[in-house]
Parts: structure tokens; C-alpha cells; sequence
């Protein structure tokens, strides 16, 4: 049996919430220090001692969740579907429903001039990185649900879609098309050196 592909991360999470993950640690360890020192300040317990506690322990929630959401956005060719993966949503899409794959520039696919300003500050790196758009005779689920769980930058008009963006959009699309046409996945790639003497051998 066919096995699966690898876990390609996808980088509209991973790079928005690498930005965000900074700011949480730092707001988390200085409610701390505020919370440490405060006795100091107010040697009387009040209510402001508790909630600055909890504050800061949730900041630090929040920090350990925007880590480990990063690992649960991804997305993983299998032998009979397309897994896509959010932190709070997966997706099974089935080879029958997707009718050709294709790749194209983000900032042609999402032209900048088009960007509200905190999308172009936001999507400043990935906008010169290349996608893999998946093109679907329809949708798996309503269109509405989707884009509620879903970044905008999945879709980039109405027809039905996705657009993928990942690290290794070539390696991606290799298994993609591989598992689909009935195929396996190639774990290793064979030494150019020698698939070169292999063929030199057969054709004597």
C-alpha cells in the first residue's frame, strides 16, 4: 500500500503566529516580575495581586498554544486524500474532487495593490514565495465554514479551491500527483552518481 507523504507546515500560520508568540512570552514574564515585586509596592494582598497572577498565566498559556499551533498547521498528501490541517480544523479532501494542481507566485495571486495595509506588513516575506493552487470541482464543505476557519489567503477569488503554501512547494506537488495517479511516495532519492553508472551498465 501507498504510504503517505510528509508534513508540509503551512507558512500562513506558522509565520503569523511565529510573530505573535514573542510578544505574549514577554507581556507573560513581565506581569510576572510585576507580580513578584508588587508586595513591595502594596505590602497589603489585594484583589489586583490575583488578576495580575492570572493575567500573566495566561499569557503564558496563550505563548505555549501559539507554540504548539504552529506543529498542528500543516498539510499531508495521504493514498486517497489531501489532509489540511489548522490548529482548530482539519480537512480531508478527496483526490476525486480536485481537478488539476498548479503553481503560481503569491504576489500574482494576491496582488499587493489589492492588500489592506496590515496585509501587506503581514504578508510582506510570504508574498514572494510560490503556492501550489489546488483546483476542486467542489468544495468538501459549505464555502461560508470554510473561510470561517480558514485564512483569506486560502482563497484567492470564488471559484473552488485552495490555495497551499508551504517550504517545498515542488516536493509537495511531487507527492501530490504521485499518491494521486495511484503511485508511492519516493522517500530517498537515488545518488546521482550512481543512477548514472546503473544506466551506463544497462546499456551495454
Amino acid at each position: 500500500m501507498a504510504k503517505a507523504g510528509k508534513k508540509h507546515r503551512l507558512l500562513i500560520y506558522d509565520y503569523t503566529l511565529s510573530r505573535w508568540y514573542p510578544a505574549t512570552l514577554l507581556l507573560s514574564i513581565l506581569l510576572f516580575v510585576l507580580w513578584w515585586f508588587l508586595p513591595n509596592i502594596y505590602p497589603e494582598k489585594s484583589w489586583k495581586d490575583t488578576l495580575i497572577l492570572f493575567s500573566a498565566g495566561f499569557a503564558l498559556l496563550v505563548t505555549i498554544f501559539l507554540l504548539l499551533a504552529r506543529k498542528a498547521a500543516y498539510v499531508r498528501p495521504y493514498p486517497k486524500y489531501l489532509r489540511l490541517a489548522t490548529p482548530f480544523f482539519r480537512l480531508n479532501i478527496s483526490y476525486k474532487r480536485i481537478i488539476q494542481t498548479r503553481s503560481n507566485e503569491m504576489f500574482r495571486l494576491f496582488p499587493p495593490s489589492e492588500l489592506s495595509d496590515w496585509q501587506r506588513d503581514s504578508m510582506k516575506s510570504l508574498l514572494k514565495k510560490t503556492a501550489i493552487v489546488i483546483d476542486l470541482k467542489s468544495y468538501p464543505t459549505s464555502r461560508k465554514f470554510l473561510r470561517f476557519f480558514l485564512s483569506p489567503f486560502f482563497f484567492k477569488d470564488k471559484t473552488p479551491h485552495f490555495v497551499i503554501l508551504v517550504d517545498d512547494w515542488m516536493r509537495l506537488s511531487v507527492e501530490l500527483e504521485s499518491l494521486r495517479s495511484g503511485g508511492d511516495i519516493i522517500k530517498k532519492e537515488e545518488d546521482p552518481a550512481r543512477s548514472i553508472l546503473s544506466s551506463i551498465s544497462e546499456n551495454k
